[in-house]
């Protein structure tokens, strides 16, 4: 195995255990997707915890560290609608503040949108 740095990202074992660690945080989201939807609304575990691996995925592209592969941007849009359907279909039974589903519909939009992004700079680069 190979070490291009002193950092603890730099080796070819902490690539391996980094690529691990994303291909659990996407087979996560991969799952909840294709999965119950009822598990994706905003009160169920899987609506609070896909946008948190989602953000958790973003953090870790930005690193710049090698062993973090991200899906097909069209995969994470496809994700969006699917979770964004799910989503507007339940919030209004949970009586949220007009001023929150705002906010919030704009974080969720962005965050898909975000790593979207960010995939779609990996794979002009790579």
């Amino acid at each position: 195995m190979g070490t291009w740095g002193a950092g603890n990202f730099d080796s070819d074992t902490a690539a391996d255990h980094l690529g691990e660690l994303v291909g659990r945080l996407v087979a996560e989201v991969a799952e909840a997707m294709d999965g119950d939807p009822v598990e994706l609304e905003p009160d169920e575990y899987w609506g609070v915890a896909v946008p948190c691996n989602l953000e958790l995925l973003l953090l870790l592209k930005r690193q710049d560290w090698v062993g973090v592969t991200l899906p097909p941007a069209e995969t994470i849009r496809a994700w969006r609608d699917t979770f964004l359907a799910v989503w507007e279909g339940s919030i209004d039974g949970l009586g949220p503040k007009p001023a929150y589903k705002d906010e919030r519909r704009a974080v969720l939009t962005g965050t898909f949108e975000r790593l979207a992004q960010a995939a779609e700079s990996e794979s002009a680069v790579g």
